[in-house]
């Protein structure tokens, strides 16, 4: 029945993303915590990276991917959070097939980019932790800019190839897709073509999108056994403080991931996924700033230099 109604339709022009349904109710309540949550993490990442741009004390490779990280975050945030914040007033919102694929690749790409980038993090930490005499030379201000540039290069090319597949699928309905953003296999239920090499590919590129998270386990990995061969046990604490931040967002960004794309999304999982879709998306970028800014001395210091600072400009101008 499904696949008659299919082949007697046209191709579609626009989606309809149905959210977490008619909150009309509450809608208002959701619009107000969504949009705080939203101005927070805008503000917290450029406050982040206007802390280290100012401050010579956090010229380091680690805040220097924190940079990076911080701008990874502004923007996929802003390709979901906007669109998210009509859902929950109408219980739905319906845009352009073409707006939507576009969502996609933003958010595919940007995502990658961060795994690439907690990996390459997580690198960092290991070589600091481990190899201390020669962290200076084996992570110097070309390779940083080499690792960033590659990461960012790499997101975009890795999802762009999955997109040149999905470019030739024919898609002509349903129209509806449940979620509150255009994700990659609720979209490919739209083609009313054989999907087969689409979805193989996909699942073959979900291996290989694995080995920033394996490279990020055999860093920590690595860390942990080098903090156990430290004596002292302040030592060991130092040691694991260097790299307890990052270990938290790590931990929460993978972790809410292989709930989302590991658990069949059907029946009651799929509402549930959405739940920890939000967390990946809306609530992770919020962390980094945070977890950064109070649990590291020379960031709060940053941060308070950074906001006296449009102060003493104005003094200076009167």
């Amino acid at each position: 029945m499904e696949d008659s109604q299919r082949g007697n339709t046209s191709t579609i022009t626009y989606v309809i993303l149905l959210g977490f349904g008619d909150f009309r109710e509450v809608g208002t309540v959701l619009f107000s915590l969504f949009l705080s949550l939203y101005v927070v993490t805008l503000c917290g990442n450029l406050l982040l990276i206007l802390a280290v741009q100012t401050s010579p004390r956090l010229h380091t490779p680690m805040y220097f991917f924190l940079c990076h990280l911080s701008c990874v975050d502004v923007g996929y945030t802003s390709s979901i959070a906007p669109q998210l914040l009509k859902e929950v007033l109408s219980g739905g919102v319906t845009i352009s097939f073409t707006a939507c694929v576009v969502q996609l690749y933003a958010v595919g790409a940007l995502l990658t980019v961060e795994c690439f980038l907690l990996a390459i993090m997580s690198y960092d930490r290991f070589l600091a932790i481990c190899w201390p005499l020669r962290y200076s030379v084996l992570m110097d201000t070309r390779t940083c800019v080499k690792l960033a540039l590659g990461s960012w290069v790499g997101g975009f090319l890795f999802v762009g190839a999955v997109l040149i597949l999905l470019a030739k699928l024919t898609f002509c309905g349903p129209h509806i897709i449940d979620d509150f953003f255009c994700d990659f296999f609720p979209l490919v239920k739209l083609s009313c073509t054989d999907t087969t090499i689409v979805e193989k590919v996909a699942f073959a590129s979900s291996f290989l999108s694995l080995s920033p998270f394996l490279w990020t386990l055999l860093s920590y990995g690595c860390i942990i056994f080098c903090i156990l061969r430290i004596s002292s046990s302040t030592g060991r604490y130092r040691a694991f403080s260097t790299c307890s931040s990052h270990l938290i967002v790590v931990s929460v960004f993978y972790g809410t991931m292989i709930v989302v794309y590991m658990t069949p999304a059907s029946g009651k999982t799929l509402n549930l996924n959405k739940i920890f879709s939000l967390l990946y998306t809306v609530l992770t970028p919020l962390l980094n700033p945070l977890v950064y800014s109070l649990r590291n001395k020379d960031v709060q210091i940053a941060l308070k230099k950074g906001t006296k600072l449009p102060c003493s400009i104005k003094k200076s101008r009167l």
